[in-house]
């Protein structure tokens, strides 16, 4: 392991809350060991945004890693040319492009569907009623694989991340997440055959299209559903809650004075939905004094980055009107966010105009949990409107 300070957490205290732990590390060891995660962390902006460039020191190749051992070796394990040669292969699937003019309807039409349904009751959590049909309902489109609920699609997505963050070995936790992607296997067969009578822009058909090998193919499907799914949806709901809860911010977006992009992004910094990334230490090599053999596991804290001081001024409080560019939600490195476009689209274009168009008087009516450190959100936002 690395020589790097020892910093010791609760884990139930880190997924409720990790913040206060990640700004003692930046204050006192920015590179730190954590016993409890099996890692060394690194929580500075500055330090992960050049190291996450070093893919010949802290790689992605992680062959025994949670990810690749749960879902299969996708091209977010893969580094160099055999990464940017399948993320070539799936970009036309997610380019801004293909978003705009073949993604973003059938996110609006999703999201009326499940707006005229709400609409009546007047009253709903954002998490289960709105978020989730509404996310699923776009990846269930994206993937290919719409054979599958939204509610389902959600419900996987949700045990493979829950396997990919399971670094205290919960052997009830890796199960469910072996019958998720056991699910989504199934889901894939049944889809190829009419994928390859009529190929269409989804992530599943460009990869068959371009003659992928099957393994890899069905791997990034996983990876798609792994991200696109809880991120979106956490982000939906989150900025939601983070616009109603800050009495000045929803009046700045409906004036003109500030934007839906800018309430996500701001939103996307305070409360990071995808919070870190593994690497894997490919040789010997020194950090800030800190050495890193090879082996070792490292996690970049894109959610400490996002409240660096060096950065950001009274980090922990949501400001709209904050310039948000250094944030690192989308990562920083090669292996930047390829579902960027979509999940912007599908959160700022989309579910947050419609939301607030739609559902007039939307107040907040009950406390609104949030828990999480590898991937974070809201477990549920509570609303009432005028019916």
């Amino acid at each position: 392991m690395s020589d790097a300070p020892v910093h010791r957490i609760d884990r139930a205290a880190f997924a409720a809350d990790p913040y206060p732990d990640l700004a003692r590390m930046r204050a006192e060891a920015p590179i730190a060991f954590v016993p409890e995660l099996g890692a060394t962390l690194i929580t500075r902006r500055d330090d992960i945004y050049t190291q996450e460039k070093r893919i010949e020191v802290f790689s992605s190749y992680q062959p025994e890693g949670l990810m690749t051992r749960l879902m299969g070796e996708n091209m977010m394990r893969k580094d160099g040319a055999a990464h940017q040669e399948e993320r070539r292969i799936v970009f036309p699937a997610l380019s801004p492009r293909t978003v705009r003019d073949h993604w973003a309807r059938r996110f609006r039409a999703a999201c009326a569907a499940v707006l005229d349904e709400l609409a009546p009751r007047g009253e709903a959590d954002l998490v289960a009623d709105f978020a989730i049909p509404v996310s699923g309902a776009a990846l269930c489109a994206i993937t290919g694989l719409e054979n599958m609920s939204p509610a389902r699609m959600d419900a996987v997505s949700q045990a493979m991340i829950d396997g990919c963050a399971n670094y205290a070995g919960d052997a009830a936790v890796e199960a469910r997440c072996h019958a998720a992607t056991a699910e989504i296997d199934a889901h894939i067969t049944d889809r190829m055959a009419e994928l390859a009578r009529s190929p269409d822009a989804s992530v599943l058909s460009v990869q068959m299209q371009a003659g992928l090998n099957e393994a890899s193919t069905r791997a990034n499907v996983k990876l798609v559903i792994s991200g696109g799914q809880n991120e979106p949806r956490d982000a939906i709901a989150g900025t939601a809650w983070a616009l109603l809860a800050h009495p000045e911010a929803l009046p700045r977006v409906r004036s003109g004075g500030a934007s839906w992009a800018q309430a996500f992004e701001e939103y996307a910094r305070l409360v990071a939905p995808i919070g870190m990334s593994p690497r894997r230490v490919a040789r010997l090599d020194t950090v800030a004094g800190v050495t890193f053999e090879p082996e070792d596991r490292v996690f970049l804290m894109f959610s400490s980055a996002n409240r660096d001081e060096a950065y950001f001024t009274d980090p922990d409080r949501y400001d709209i009107r904050r310039d948000t560019g250094p944030a690192l939600t989308f990562g920083a490195g090669p292996h930047f966010c390829l579902g960027a476009a979509a999940a912007r689209a599908l959160i700022t274009e989309v579910a947050l105009p419609m939301l607030f168009d739609r559902l007039d008087g939307l107040v907040l009516a009950g406390e609104v949990p949030f828990h999480g450190w590898a991937f974070r959100g809201p477990l549920r936002v509570p609303v009432h409107w005028q019916a």
